[in-house]
């Protein structure tokens, strides 16, 4: 088999380069950056498509190779749909000339990479980031064409990978399709590394928008003012209102610190410094940043718990109500050895299951095992 794979994406391009800046930086650009890293270690030519943040054609970042589509407000509003960003992303696969193309996150580009695929002999990869990318109706797109090309394209993929059991079940029951567990990529720290301070008791991180409910961490800094908590997120694409709505809300709570964006490679110091870390989404797919807290032997306080894995592996703890989310700040915050001892429970059960070494080999596997 040809040993090369494409990842295409969004938001990839700051992780790769460290001296990009801070920008808005999804979960899945980290997971993309993690498995292209993990791809290369192991042997395979590995290219990645991404939007022009004006770096050069064919720039190389640590063994990777870049191809660049379209500017993001590039183009004519209706024209622009078909130039400069189908025949931009269509030039930069071809470019690739990968066997394999990976795309992750419902959206319009997974029925263009499904196209590219079927037109050019190519094997397509579709990884789900969202429990709403296995529902209609549901998904995260604005537009009811990209709906429509996004669906197109997920029934037309060589592979499906979901983040767990339940989207799998989504995707049978809606699609009828049949998705692979894979586990998501974290990146493990050193030793020394975990010697940290503690110095936050309670850590938000995530990017700007409705469905992630900042708004319950800030009423929980309040309900918690003896606590120091900080809380890190950027403006989402199209939501820019909402995150100046947010700022305006959390700047006059004394005891939490409103930092704003912050770049990858800069946060997990956040994650190591943390008590705990809170999450108050209503959905999720499986969030990255479970992964980096656990990794850095943080427990996860969380409303959402995907597959109920904070619950079966005690890695954390998951309240049904604002109430119950204030009880178990509280009750990891005075404990320290129920603290440590989750926190190491978390660790090990990270090294375990998602090394991307390991996610990598198991992509590796579903792809020989359907003789793609």
């Amino acid at each position: 088999m040809n040993r090369s794979i494409c990842f295409v994406g969004s938001d990839v391009y700051p992780v790769l380069n460290r001296h990009f800046g801070s920008g808005y930086i999804g979960g899945e650009s980290v997971q993309v950056t993690l498995l292209a890293k993990a791809f290369n270690d192991l042997g395979w030519r590995v290219s990645v498509v991404d939007w022009d943040y004006g770096q050069p054609e064919g720039e190389v970042i640590d063994g990777i190779r870049i191809h660049k589509t379209f500017k993001q407000n590039a183009g004519i509003p209706i024209i622009r749909f078909i130039h400069p960003r189908l025949t931009s992303i269509v030039k930069a696969l071809r470019k690739a000339n990968a066997q394999i193309y990976y795309q992750s996150c419902a959206g319009m580009m997974t029925g263009v990479v499904a196209w590219f695929c079927r037109h050019y002999n190519k094997t397509f990869v579709f990884r789900t980031a969202h429990d709403t990318d296995c529902i209609p109706g549901e998904h995260l797109i604005k537009l009811w064409r990209d709906k429509k090309i996004y669906e197109y394209g997920l029934r037309r993929a060589d592979l499906i990978a979901v983040q767990g059991v339940n989207q799998a079940n989504l995707l049978d029951k809606h699609y009828g399709l049949k998705g692979f567990v894979v586990t998501m990529a974290v990146e493990l720290p050193l030793d020394q590394e975990l010697q940290a301070t503690r110095g936050i008791d309670g850590l938000w991180v995530n990017n700007m928008r409705p469905f992630k409910r900042p708004e319950r961490f800030i009423e929980l800094a309040k309900s918690l003012s003896k606590h120091r908590f900080v809380m890190i997120g950027g403006s989402s694409p199209g939501f820019e209102k909402y995150f100046e709505k947010i700022t305006s809300l959390a700047k006059p709570v004394k005891n939490l610190e409103f930092i704003g964006p912050v770049p990858y490679h800069e946060v997990n110091a956040y994650f190591l410094d943390a008590k705990v870390f809170i999450n108050t989404s209503e959905s999720e797919g499986f969030p990255n940043s479970f992964l980096q807290a656990w990794a850095r032997k943080t427990p996860v306080i969380s409303f959402f718990d995907p597959d109920g894995i904070i619950a079966k592996e005690g890695i954390g703890i998951s309240p049904v109500s604002h109430l119950e989310m204030i009880d178990a700040v509280e009750k990891l915050l005075e404990n320290s050895d129920l603290r440590n001892n989750i926190g190491e429970k978390a660790k090990m059960y990270v090294m375990n299951s998602y090394s991307p070494e390991l996610v990598a080999k198991c992509y590796i596997r579903l792809i020989n095992r359907k003789e793609l």
